[in-house]
């Protein structure tokens, strides 16, 4: 397990506002040096803490209806579901759980008719999946990994 400091945190939470944001511009607001920003992000990098990836905002790609997906599950069943979720291009997110249900998702459709499609032909046609709630989102607040609407808040 890694252990960070003030100087990791406050750069991780920088990069997850503005993951383009240069060396420089980093050490400027973080009080540090171009050269610590650097290292400290190759370390963060190499130990696999932070991840460098490009993520898209679904709703600039034309899905504006995402919902997160409760699922009960056989419990013979659980991971066979999660990971049937995971390899769905419409997916972006799945999980086993604790609680009121074994997996959730989060999806991300084009319509509200595609979501319904979704669940009657895809998510019903899993082997294991017992009953299912979805909780469509009405407005993401904080996204972290991905757009929000507070994004031009940072």
């Amino acid at each position: 397990m890694t252990i960070l400091d003030d100087i990791d945190s406050q750069l991780i939470n920088l990069l997850q506002s503005n993951g383009r944001a240069s060396n420089i511009e980093l050490a400027r607001k973080m009080g540090v040096s171009e050269g610590t920003v650097r290292r400290r992000f190759r370390n963060l990098v190499k130990e696999e803490v932070i991840r460098v990836v490009a993520i898209p905002d679904a709703s600039k790609l034309g899905r504006q209806t995402s919902a997160l997906i409760g699922l009960q599950v056989d419990p013979a069943y659980v991971d066979t579901v999660a990971t049937s979720l995971a390899k769905m291009d419409e997916v972006q997110y799945s999980a086993v759980t604790t609680g009121a249900y074994d997996v959730f998702c989060r999806v991300a459709l084009n319509s509200p008719s595609d979501l319904s499609d979704f669940l009657r032909n895809r998510v019903g046609e899993i082997e294991g999946v017992v009953r299912s709630e979805t909780f469509v989102n009405l407005s993401i607040k904080k996204n972290i990994g991905g757009p929000s609407a507070l994004s031009d808040e940072f």
